[in-house]
């Protein structure tokens, strides 16, 4: 291990000594550990059981409360893989780590990095240093910190790109791991390189800081820059980034990196976790003001050699292929090779060389797995493997007539599926099997959805249209699967029914994958989960009956707005009582019911419905109507609705305790301010940093706007917002209900007063 490396690891075990002492307060250990990449993960948390048809665990299942300290909890162990690149070596030491300390299983993320699940914090400084000896880090892998520098997989071989970027975020990553300048942020930071504009390799636009190749002519000589863009994110609002240079030469982009990562460091958010990322310090400051910050920063930064060090080596950079290049014979090919190839290769800019695929349903591939291809690596590829934002691998510098062997040794490891970046290569979030946030089954709708979608790829029941959509989701709505670039797409929340708790997921249509992440989806409504599979169906079936010739999915969406969406949506919402169909309300992949609340029916025909239920309804229809607005371009409407959609929740809620509630905005925002965000009401007891007070302020800040100005980018914002403070108000509501139900629970009533009114004076 490199000597400073080694020391890192040393000092971070001694910090574990130290905590499991006593020395160390949480909150220091919690960030300390973050930037190692140890994460905790879920353990059943009233949702699910680890183990039930997911993962096989090594040891015994949690109990059902789940872990009682850090000490008592395998968790998530984060591994950095800049630009994706792996090589052979590499790739055995993962799989012996990932069978050795986790469950045999390597993740791959949406962020080309890999992550171990199950992981004890104890053992995490062997795994580290086992990783060190290769050459792998994990430091700052998560936490408030400059996290994995990503980069088109393709780069160097895409026969489109400008140039070969690798070489670049290499340098940056390196570059900026444990700068003093990243050391102060009150969030992360992403940064991403893309060799072109209109691919979706690099995903520029999503990122905090983005690096788009180019050239130019200057007095006679070709320059190699970039165009950079900053402020992009998804998360629970997603932001464009915006045009910061056309041309920064290539001399520049490290100090440009680092200038930036200073002024984000010192101007912001430190206290309020939910607008602590870049694009919120960007719209605080306005981007004109921001981009002087940082010129100025830039300025008067101390010059440092390592800068433009690397540079000399940028003419010289080369991958080394493993075999000389070759041609296909193209006689009495395999129907099943040729489908993978189909979908699975890429010809190189590089005559007689090729990208194989090789994908990986819901990121995840076995120790066994893995260092089995790490064999097939070293004699097709040699170093030339990568990892892929859609959580495939991709080995490069492939010799084309190798493609069958290669193809063979696949499928003798399993490795062989076909459909790379199709319909059925689903994209998703762990959700609720390990993380903490998920609020519905990602990963067991992804298997389910994959499953159904290979089998009629198989029978040629997938038309060729609808095959090249892109299908992502997250288990909540932070956006790790990157639902809002998905043709179709879908983040997870829960539904009160019937005073049962039922798995759905909003939808989002729309989103476009390509230019590199160019144009986000919006939100339509929530379809209970099991729907899901169906609802798909009929959403893809409609697009080809009704779709133009030669029309995209996006311009469908676009062409045929958002009211006949929203039908598409509602014809798959409604969930029939738990007594006719007990199967939506629990998740995908997981046996157990959510938790079924005793139900009294009186002798009326219907069930008694509280008020809020319909105010929240209405609410939901209020910010539909804001989209639609926005799709007309009207966006003062839009953003008047999307408020108005804010306040009809807020009143539903603190109509719950004060009916006589003026319908006015003041008294409205000013009740609900003392009565759920001062209280703390509105904020989920387990949601950690994405508590429902972050959404609170969407609301609040909404209604001390007094000068506000309407523009396109601050209408979809409050669109996003909007929607997600509905989401918190289903949440409190759903929280407020169940404490009453435990309230009357207690009460130990008599027959008599089990009548709704009687029940009701009795739990005031």
């Amino acid at each position: 291990m490199p000597v400073d490396l080694a020391r890192e690891i040393d000092v971070f075990e001694g910090q574990i000594e130290l905590k499991k002492q006593g020395k160390i307060e949480d909150k220091l250990f919690a960030e300390t550990r973050l930037r190692r990449g140890a994460y905790g993960q879920r353990y059943d948390n009233g949702q699910r059981h680890d183990g039930i048809a997911h993962r096989s665990l090594p040891f015994p299942t949690p109990t059902t409360k789940g872990p009682e300290t850090l000490w008592d909890a395998p968790g998530m162990q984060r591994i950095k893989i800049p630009f994706g690149g792996l090589n052979p070596d590499q790739m055995d030491v993962l799989a012996d780590v990932a069978e050795e300390y986790s469950d045999a299983i390597c993740h791959i993320t949406t962020r080309q990095d890999v992550q171990l699940h199950y992981v004890h914090i104890e053992d995490t400084p062997d795994v580290m240093r086992r990783l060190a000896s290769v050459g792998i880090t994990t430091r700052e892998a998560c936490g408030n910190s400059v996290r994995n520098v990503t980069a088109c997989t393709l780069a160097g071989v895409c026969r489109c790109e400008v140039f070969d970027v690798t070489p670049y975020a290499k340098a940056t990553a390196y570059h900026l791991l444990g700068h003093p300048d990243t050391q102060e942020m009150g969030r992360k930071f992403k940064i991403a390189f893309s060799g072109c504009k209109t691919s979706s390799c690099g995903l520029t636009n999503i990122h905090d800081l983005g690096f788009i190749a180019r050239t130019w002519q200057e007095n006679g000589v070709t320059r190699r820059g970039f165009e950079v863009v900053v402020g992009g994110g998804l998360g629970a609002v997603p932001y464009d980034a915006k045009l910061f240079d056309a041309a920064v030469p290539e001399e520049e982009i490290l100090p440009l990196a680092q200038a930036t990562c200073r002024v984000f460091a010192r101007l912001g958010e430190k206290r309020n976790r939910g607008r602590a990322r870049m694009k919120f310090l960007i719209e605080k400051l306005g981007f004109d003001e921001f981009r002087r910050l940082v010129l100025e920063e830039r300025r008067i930064l101390p010059p440092d050699r390592r800068w433009t060090d690397y540079l000399k080596d940028i003419e010289r950079y080369h991958e080394t292929p493993t075999q000389a290049p070759s041609k296909l014979d193209l006689a009495n090919l395999d129907p099943e090779f040729e489908a993978w190839r189909a979908t699975n290769v890429y010809p190189q800019r590089q005559s007689g060389y090729v990208v194989a695929t090789v994908t990986l349903p819901l990121g995840d591939i076995t120790s066994w797995q893995l260092r089995q291809l790490a064999n097939v690596a070293r004699r097709y590829v040699g170093d030339n493997v990568r990892a892929t934002v859609e959580q495939n691998l991709i080995l490069r510098w492939v010799s084309e007539g190798d493609l069958p062997a290669l193809y063979a040794e696949l499928k003798r490891l399993d490795l062989a599926l076909g459909g790379a970046g199709k319909i059925e290569d689903v994209v998703a979030c762990p959700g609720t099997d390990t993380c903490k946030l998920g609020i519905a089954a990602s990963r067991g709708l992804a298997a389910v959805l994959h499953e159904r979608l290979v089998e009629r790829q198989k029978n040629g029941a997938i038309e060729p249209a609808v095959r090249d959509l892109h299908i992502k989701m997250s288990g909540c709505f932070n956006s790790c699967g990157q639902h809002h670039l998905a043709d179709i797409g879908f983040y997870g929340v829960s539904r009160k029914v019937g005073g049962a708790t039922v798995p759905h997921f909003r939808v989002l249509m729309g989103g476009e994958w390509e230019n590199n992440g160019a144009t986000y989806g919006l939100t339509i409504g929530a379809v209970p989960s099991k729907r899901i599979p169906e609802f798909i169906d009929h959403v893809t079936q409609r697009y080809v009956a009704e779709r133009q010739s030669g029309e995209r999915f996006k311009s469908y969406v676009t062409r045929i707005g958002k009211k006949a969406l929203k039908e598409m949506v509602d014809a798959f919402s409604s969930v029939p009582p738990y007594a006719v169909d007990r199967s939506l309300y629990s998740d995908w992949r997981d046996p157990r019911e959510f938790t079924i609340s005793d139900i009294t029916t009186g002798e009326c025909a219907g069930e008694v419905v509280p008020q809020i239920q319909f105010d929240l309804q209405a609410a939901e229809q209020r910010n539909f109507e804001a989209q639609v607005y926005l799709e007309q371009g009207e966006f003062q409407k839009a953003d008047e609705a999307a408020y108005q959609s804010m306040l009809i929740a807020a009143r539903g809620l603190v109509r719950t305790q004060f009916w006589d509630l003026p319908d006015e905005p003041d008294p409205i925002a000013a009740e609900f301010k003392t009565r759920f965000y001062d209280t703390g009401l509105f904020q989920s007891p387990d949601a950690g940093q994405y508590a429902g007070g972050k959404f609170a302020l969407y609301l609040l800040n909404r209604h001390a706007d007094k000068a506000r100005t309407f523009t396109a980018d601050k209408a979809r914002h409050l669109v996003e917002e909007a929607q997600l403070f509905i989401e918190a108000a289903y949440g409190c509501q759903q929280r407020m209900s169940e404490e009453r139900a435990r309230a009357l629970a207690s009460l130990d009533l008599p027959a008599a007063t089990t009548d709704a009114t009687a029940a009701a004076e009795a739990t005031a």
